[in-house]
């Protein structure tokens, strides 16, 4: 089944007539995730008050252009993100953490579709969607032109960039992360049945209500979801400063220690993870994961001990595109020396034929077992290193925990 659900002119032409056919009272304000279709260019309920917005031609384009550019990354890149997870991670854990995402739950359910609590963290704020009905004349075209802008690189790429999305999802009426996860919801089939505004105190407390987390608190969004088999899952969305000082302050860790422990993903996280000003970050994710799934501008190989993890390399390590100088790996490139292919890209070398993926398996405590997830064909002879690798468009670094923005 396809991860990416798409709707064409003649489900629109449909559902135009059913509710001519069958007229029905639209409600007085949308619902979340009828909202999360429409910014995602399908068919909203057919009682929904933004049923009747999809008549107009910014939203009839604005859906042509999500159907096209999400069944290209469909094919190009989730759906065999799915099959690789499928055949490699055989027991994953309830809860994936994922630090430095950003909005980018794609990733996160191509990699780990099996988790039930999802929890990305970045430094952009949630934001919010306001009930788009109420938008002025002409408001709804610019709300959609500033979601499809704020996604362009990770529909051409597989990150957002952080200094384009720090001026996308500030723009209009429709700002932060929110907007974006509706999005991905909505296009992977996903029926959302609440969101929920929450904060996290210095304790590592969940709050929901009006009570006062304090000045560090983390701040978020929790929303309720469910797929096609009508599991119900959970997503959260934190803003907040994954350094050493950022973490101390606030109690996000503490946090997600009362959810580990659980499976980590590290995409285009900017090599943040090997600067001593990240430390507690990466000893969390290393000692609360069952399993890491990384690109090299994740936690740096050194830092894994070899009687606790076992490691599987997939696909060509070429080092760092040229804005990171001084982050090449030498024993990345001997460990990716016996890696197996991997027929999609990923990171910011989003080429298929010039990515690296990591998987770190944690070993029980006497390290004799094998892990619980290994492929066990015999990996091919590495290809030959291009000197001159040809890196994406420019992306350059960010001195903030938010790092590129990715897409991961």
């Amino acid at each position: 089944m396809s991860m990416i659900k798409s709707v064409g002119v003649a489900t629109l032409a449909a559902a135009v007539f059913l509710s001519a056919v069958f007229p029905v009272r639209a409600a007085d304000t949308a619902s979340a995730d009828d909202t999360a279709k429409f910014l995602a260019g399908m068919m909203p309920s057919a009682e929904s008050a933004l049923t009747p917005l999809t008549r107009d031609p910014s939203w009839q384009r604005h859906a042509k252009f999500f159907d096209s550019a999400f069944a290209q990354l469909e094919q190009r890149q989730l759906s065999k993100i799915q099959a690789w997870s499928d055949a490699n991670l055989a027991a994953p854990r309830p809860t994936m953490f994922y630090m430095f995402s950003g909005p980018d739950f794609l990733y996160a359910n191509a990699f780990y579709p099996k988790a039930t609590t999802y929890v990305l963290s970045a430094l952009e704020p949630p934001g919010s969607v306001p009930d788009l009905v109420k938008l002025p004349r002409g408001g709804v075209g610019a709300a959609l032109y500033n979601v499809e802008h704020s996604m362009s690189s990770i529909l051409s790429f597989s990150f957002f960039i952080t200094k384009h999305m720090k001026v996308d999802l500030h723009a209009g009426q429709i700002s932060g992360t929110l907007p974006v996860l509706y999005v991905f919801l909505a296009r992977s089939g996903k029926t959302i049945k609440s969101v929920t505004s929450v904060a996290i105190d210095d304790k590592g407390s969940l709050l929901t209500g009006g009570e006062n987390p304090g000045p560090n608190a983390a701040r978020g969004a929790r929303i309720l979801f469910a797929g096609a088999d009508g599991v119900e899952k959970t997503l959260y969305y934190f803003s907040t400063d994954l350094s050493n000082p950022g973490v101390k302050a606030s109690g996000f860790l503490k946090f997600c220690a009362t959810l580990a422990p659980g499976n980590s993903l590290l995409k285009s996280a900017s090599y943040l993870l090997y600067s001593g000003n990240f430390t507690t970050t990466r000893d969390f994710i290393l000692a609360n994961s069952a399993t890491v799934i990384q690109d090299d501008s994740g936690i740096p190989l050194t830092y894994y001990s070899a009687k606790k993890w076992r490691m599987f390399p997939f696909g060509r390590y070429l080092g760092p595109i040229n804005e990171f100088p001084g982050r090449y790996q030498e024993s990345y490139a001997e460990l990716f020396g016996r890696a197996q292919p991997i027929d999609f890209g990923i990171g910011y070398r989003w080429r298929s034929h010039e990515s690296n993926l990591l998987l770190s398996v944690r070993l029980p405590d006497d390290g004799s077992a094998g892990p619980e997830a290994a492929s066990s064909a015999e990996p091919p002879p590495p290809p030959p290193r291009s000197r001159k690798p040809r890196p994406p468009a420019p992306v350059g670094p960010q001195p903030r925990s938010g790092g590129l923005f990715w897409f991961r």
